[in-house]
């Protein structure tokens, strides 16, 4: 099973190109796709609906989408019905197999008063994958202040690790004849976390490596893939700077759920890629 994370930037590549469509050929032979910077209304690229146009592009998928920001932009009367435009930024879920359920899961945040700050989140869908049911998180971090991802880390590992207690999107739905999804252990954290390796963020989220033993697979901590795959040099990037290309930085990752790391088999990043000043990341799991 192939897994791939991308973050799409609104649809422009690092050439300054609005450009879905090469995006979507960069992510063929995937059988579940986590984008991020996914919008609805959005001035930039024209009002584009990007859930829509990536539903689209993979007609025989499976998608759900969370707008973690959601604003009011205009409104008109057409046909007789005020129809609202709304600006939407959050994550998106595609998957070749059925998404059982979804949730929404926002993250904290605090207000600024200079830099951008949009509520972000964290899309996750139960998928009825082949190899048994499993969890993917489409995921956005802050993109200014440490502190502020390290809340966040935090918040989504313990919602994540604590999904088995919590019961999901549903429990006890048979009294109103809905089904139950199952409950799994097994998850994946895919998307851009806007941390570097080793920063105290990426050590809130896969602990501290020790000194002799390194990391070690727990079942509290989630697992780095492509590190875990010895993939990642000192020349590793998932993003470039497009005025600056010569700044490249590795802030996309794919994290694992100890239960799943004995079934990792590669991963990769895909440095052929334009369609966005990040890069596609993937993960093959048996």
């Amino acid at each position: 099973m192939r897994f791939v994370t991308y973050n799409i930037q609104y649809g422009f590549g690092l050439d300054g190109q609005y450009d879905p469509e090469r995006i979507a050929k960069s992510l063929k032979g995937a059988d579940v796709i986590a984008l991020q910077e996914v919008t609805r209304g959005a001035a930039v690229n024209n009002g584009a609906d990007l859930p829509e146009i990536f539903a689209g592009f993979f007609p025989d998928y499976h998608w759900v989408y969370g707008p973690a920001c959601d604003l009011y932009v205009s409104s008109e009367m057409i046909g007789g019905r005020r129809v609202d435009r709304r600006y939407q930024f959050g994550n998106m879920v595609l998957s070749r197999w059925p998404i059982l359920s979804n949730r929404l899961l926002l993250l904290p945040r605090t207000r600024t008063f200079e830099k951008l700050n949009m509520q972000r989140g964290a899309t996750e869908a139960l998928i009825d994958t082949p190899g048994g049911p499993l969890r993917v998180y489409s995921v956005h971090l802050d993109h200014v202040a440490p502190d502020e991802r390290i809340a966040q880390i935090r918040m989504l590992k313990t919602r994540a690790l604590d999904f088995l207690r919590e019961g999901g999107a549903i429990t006890g739905g048979s009294e109103f004849h809905l089904p139950q999804p199952p409950l799994t252990e097994d998850f994946l954290l895919m998307g851009d976390f806007n941390m570097q390796p080793e920063s105290p963020e990426y050590r809130e989220m896969a602990g501290t490596a020790d000194l002799y033993y390194g990391r070690t697979v727990r079942a509290d901590v989630p697992t780095d893939a492509l590190a875990h795959l010895s993939r990642i040099t000192p020349d590793s990037h998932s993003w470039i700077e497009p005025a600056k290309p010569d700044r490249r930085m590795l802030l996309d990752y794919c994290f694992v759920s100890g239960s799943l790391v004995h079934r990792l088999k590669d991963g990769w990043i895909d440095y052929d890629a334009t369609g966005s000043d990040h890069l596609p990341v993937w993960v093959e799991i048996v």
